[in-house]
C-alpha cells in the first residue's frame, strides 16, 4: 500500500473506516434515556396474541457521539461536487448554487397542495408561466409544457406530439431516424413511441453523414433526433442543411436538449430549423444530473406544433392574474398535476440570477473549459476528432492500451487515488477506449490545471508502471468491485454473523 500512496498528490482521499455501527460501542451504550412508565404495564404476548418478537432486535448500542461521528464519517466518504471535481461528460451542471435551495423551500412554494383553488397559487402560476416564457426564448420555440419529468420522458412527450401532427395530417408514419452518436434513451424512446428506429452512420469527422441521411429519408419519416452539439461535444456546421432535407420529406426535426449549455444564449435550436426540443432542467439551469432525481424535462415546440402540446399549460390573463388552459388538440396529460414543481423553482431562480449576458457567459465558459483542457491532455492522449469543441471533448486511451495494456477504466480508477471522480468512460461508442470529459462553466482554473496534471501523471505511470495502474484504486474505502454484479445484485442489508 505504502508505494501505491507514495504515488498520491496531497489532498487524495484518506482510506475511510471499515468499522460497522453494529461493532462500535458496548452493550451497555445507548443515546436514549427511556422515561419512566406512566401508564399500565401491559403483557405483550396477550395483547398480540403470541405474535411478538421471542428476542430482542438486533440494534447497535452507540453513543450519541459515536453515532454523530459514524454518520458524518460515512458522508465524508462519499464524493460529490462539494468535495472534488467531477468532471462527467454529458452531465452537465455539476454546480447547484444554494439560493436556489433556498428558493425552492420557501414555505410559500415548499407547502402547495396540487388541489388548492387556482386563486390560491398565482405566485406559482406566475413563476411557471415565467419559467415557460424564458424557455421558449432561450430554445426559440415559444410552445413550451413543463410537465415532463425528465428527459427521456421531454423525449417521448415530444415524438408524441409529432405523431399527434402526423395523424391529424393524415399522414401516419413508421420510421425516427437517429445518429450513430445518439444518446442511448433516444432509440428506446422511438420505441415507446411506436417508432422503428432507423440508424445514420457518423461522417469521418464524427458528424452526422448528411448524405447518408438523405438516403434514409422519406415519406415513411416522422422525424430525425439530433443532439448538436453531439455526444463528441462537436457542433454539426451543416445543421441546417439538415433540417431542411428532414422537412423536405415533411418529417420533424427534434434537437435532444442534453447539450443545450453549450449553446444557449449564443444560438437557438428553433433558428437552426428545429420543430421541437426537451431541456433538462436538473442539467442545465439546475440541479446536478446523476443525483437520483427528482428532474424536469420541458419540452419546446413551433407554433404549429403547440396546439398538440401536454396540458394543462400555465397561461397569462389580461387582467394580471394567472391561470392553467389546454391547448386546441391537446395529446393530454404525460405526467400528474403540473410536474417537479420544486426543480421548476430551482431553474427559474437559476435563470433570474444570471439574467440573459449571465446564461449566455455561462455557455461561454463551458466551452472555454473544455478547450483549456482539451489543449492541455492532447499530448498525453489520443484525441480521435481533433478539433475545436463544444462543452465536452474525448480523448482515447487507445493509445496506452496499445503499448501497455493499461484501459481506460483502468485510469479512470487511478484518477479516485489522484482524488478525482472520473470522466464518463466508453462512450459515445464509436470511439475506442473512449473518455469523456466536461468541465462546464464553474470550475476555476486551478482545478482544471489539477485535474490535467493527474491524467498526464496516471498516463505516464501506464508507461512506467502499468501494474500500478492496473491496480487502482488504493485509497478508497472499497476496492475494485463487480461492477455489473454490484449494479444488478446490490447487498445493501447488513445480516447478523451466523452463531
Amino acid at each position: 500500500m505504502s508505494e501505491h500512496l507514495a504515488n498520491t498528490p496531497a489532498g487524495a482521499p484518506l482510506p475511510g473506516p471499515r468499522t460497522l455501527i453494529f461493532d462500535l460501542g458496548a452493550p451497555e451504550s445507548s443515546c436514549v434515556l427511556a422515561p419512566a412508565l406512566d401508564v399500565p404495564d401491559i403483557d405483550l404476548d396477550v395483547v398480540l396474541g403470541g405474535a411478538g418478537r421471542n428476542e430482542a432486535p438486533r440494534l447497535p448500542h452507540v453513543t450519541e457521539l459515536e453515532i454523530m461521528r459514524h454518520y458524518a464519517h460515512l458522508a465524508e466518504m462519499n464524493f460529490g461536487v462539494d468535495s472534488g471535481f467531477y468532471p462527467l461528460g454529458s452531465c452537465t451542471m455539476k454546480y447547484n448554487p444554494r439560493v436556489n435551495e433556498d428558493a425552492c423551500r420557501l414555505e410559500g412554494f415548499a407547502g402547495l397542495h396540487p388541489y388548492q383553488p387556482l386563486e390560491t397559487l398565482q405566485g406559482a402560476l406566475a413563476l411557471m408561466h415565467g419559467l415557460a416564457t424564458a424557455l421558449g426564448e432561450i430554445s426559440g420555440l415559444p410552445g413550451v409544457t413543463l410537465q415532463p419529468s425528465a428527459g427521456a420522458h421531454g423525449e417521448l412527450a415530444a415524438l408524441m406530439v409529432f405523431r399527434a401532427a402526423h395523424e391529424a395530417a393524415g399522414d401516419a408514419r413508421k420510421r425516427v431516424i437517429i445518429p450513430e452518436t445518439a444518446h442511448g434513451t433516444n432509440p428506446a424512446t422511438v420505441t415507446m413511441c411506436g417508432y422503428e428506429t432507423v440508424t445514420v452512420a457518423s461522417d469521418p469527422n464524427g458528424l452526422v453523414d448528411v448524405e447518408a441521411l438523405k438516403a434514409a429519408l422519406d415519406t415513411d419519416v416522422a422525424a430525425f433526433m439530433l443532439t448538436n452539439p453531439n455526444t463528441l461535444g462537436l457542433f454539426d456546421p451543416r445543421i441546417l442543411e439538415i433540417t431542411e432535407a428532414v422537412h423536405a420529406v415533411g418529417a420533424y426535426a427534434y434537437c435532444d436538449g442534453a447539450n443545450l449549455n453549450a449553446i444557449m444564449g449564443v444560438t437557438r435550436p428553433g433558428d437552426l430549423g428545429f420543430d421541437a426540443l426537451h431541456i433538462n432542467l436538473h442539467k442545465t439551469f439546475s440541479t446536478p444530473h446523476g443525483g437520483g432525481g427528482p428532474g424536469a424535462g420541458p419540452v419546446c415546440v413551433n407554433d404549429h406544433l403547440a396546439r398538440f402540446l401536454p396540458g394543462p399549460l400555465p397561461v397569462a390573463f389580461p387582467d394580471g392574474t394567472f391561470g392553467l388552459d389546454w391547448p386546441e388538440e391537446s395529446l393530454g396529460r404525460v405526467r400528474s398535476f403540473y410536474g417537479n414543481f420544486g426543480v421548476l423553482v430551482r431553474a427559474y431562480t437559476y435563470i433570474r440570477a444570471i439574467g440573459a449576458s449571465g446564461v449566455r457567459d455561462a455557455a461561454e465558459q463551458a466551452v472555454l473549459s473544455a478547450n483549456y483542457l482539451k489543449e492541455r491532455l492532447r499530448d498525453a492522449f489520443e484525441v480521435p476528432y481533433d478539433r475545436t469543441c463544444m462543452h465536452e471533448f474525448v480523448l482515447s486511451g487507445s493509445r496506452q492500451k496499445k503499448a501497455n495494456g493499461v484501459r481506460t477504466l483502468d485510469m479512470a480508477k487511478r484518477l479516485l487515488d489522484h482524488g478525482f471522480h472520473p470522466p464518463t468512460v466508453y462512450f459515445p461508442l464509436l470511439v475506442d477506449e473512449a473518455m469523456m470529459i466536461e468541465p462546464t462553466e464553474t470550475e476555476p482554473l486551478s482545478a482544471l490545471d489539477a485535474f490535467a496534471e493527474a491524467l498526464i501523471a496516471i498516463a505516464g505511470e501506464a508507461g512506467s508502471d502499468p501494474d500500478l495502474v492496473k491496480g487502482a484504486p488504493y485509497t478508497t474505502p472499497v476496492r475494485r468491485l463487480d461492477e455489473a454484479r454490484a449494479a444488478r445484485t446490490p447487498d445493501l442489508r447488513w445480516r447478523p454473523p451466523q452463531a
